[in-house]
């Protein structure tokens, strides 16, 4: 059987997190992710937000069931020299990524505080991201 016609649209990954202020910290602090909004079902309840930069969007969740801790991501972007050194500026304390090339492309790897892994890649061939 052929898959009908039709278009995927973008992915929204789901991070587990299990402090908040950490969590924001090490997001929009550090890396420079928007806080785009935040839902709780009562105050005592977990966090389920999203933070957003250009057009990644991640979910980022407190909430057990929804996922597991040690997940791995790949973000393609552009001028990743440019975002590694403004990575590089925040001196922040829990992670000093490098640049470097692997696979046809420069990544920066950078874990989250809870064992999440994100590389940010922009490939070496000249192709724009989501090409």
């Amino acid at each position: 059987m052929e898959v009908p016609a039709f278009e995927l649209s973008a992915v929204t990954p789901l991070l587990r997190i299990f402090d908040v202020a950490k969590a924001k910290e090490f997001y929009v602090g550090y890396l420079g992710f928007n806080l785009d909004w935040e839902h709780r079902y009562e105050p005592d309840m977990p966090l389920y937000a999203q933070v957003s930069l250009g057009r990644c969007a991640l979910h980022l969740t407190e909430h057990h069931g929804d996922c597991t801790p040690g997940s791995a991501l790949r973000i393609e972007t552009s001028n990743l020299t440019a975002y590694h050194e403004y990575l590089k500026a925040k001196n922040y304390g829990y992670a000093r990524p490098g640049l470097e090339k692997a696979f046809g492309c420069l990544e920066v790897r950078v874990g989250d505080p809870f064992g999440n892994r994100l590389t940010f890649f922009e490939r070496l061939d000249g192709r724009s991201p989501g090409t």
